[in-house]
């Protein structure tokens, strides 16, 4: 037979193979461990700033929109007593307002186009581009 032991069961070979025991410095060791603690405990710290403010946030933004949510409330109310707020009748407004500058806009881009093109195609498309635009 070879030099084998039997330990715990187990058949154990004499060798340079496996973990040789550790000859640290046990202060070293227990220093390190409470370093690692230290660390441990700032990023777990960290962590939880990150997670409040994260929170925070999404509170000021829900309480945002339950304000707007009341605005609109308050503007179907009012529309369904037959009163129209100021607030749409300026939105309205702004909308016609902005429709009225995109067309001439356009007008003017399609009024290059002509003088540049005598394709009667690109006066039909124009057209049509317009027209979408007004149904929506």
């Amino acid at each position: 037979m070879d030099d084998s032991k039997v330990v715990g069961g187990k058949v154990k070979k004499p060798g340079k193979r496996g973990r040789k025991p550790a000859k640290i410095d046990l202060k070293a060791k227990l220093e390190r461990s409470r370093q690692s603690a230290r660390e441990c405990r700032a990023r777990k710290k960290l962590r939880y700033q990150y997670l409040e403010e994260l929170v925070s946030s999404r509170e000021r933004a829900i309480c945002a929109l339950r304000e707007e949510l009341e605005m609109y409330k308050q503007w179907c109310m009012a529309m369904d007593q037959g009163k129209i707020p100021s607030e749409i009748k300026a939105l309205l407004t702004g909308e016609e307002q902005g429709k009225a500058q995109q067309n001439s806009t356009k007008l003017a881009k399609a009024g290059k186009t002509e003088a540049n093109s005598s394709n009667p195609l690109s006066v039909c498309s124009w057209f049509s581009l317009t027209n979408t635009e007004e149904r929506k």
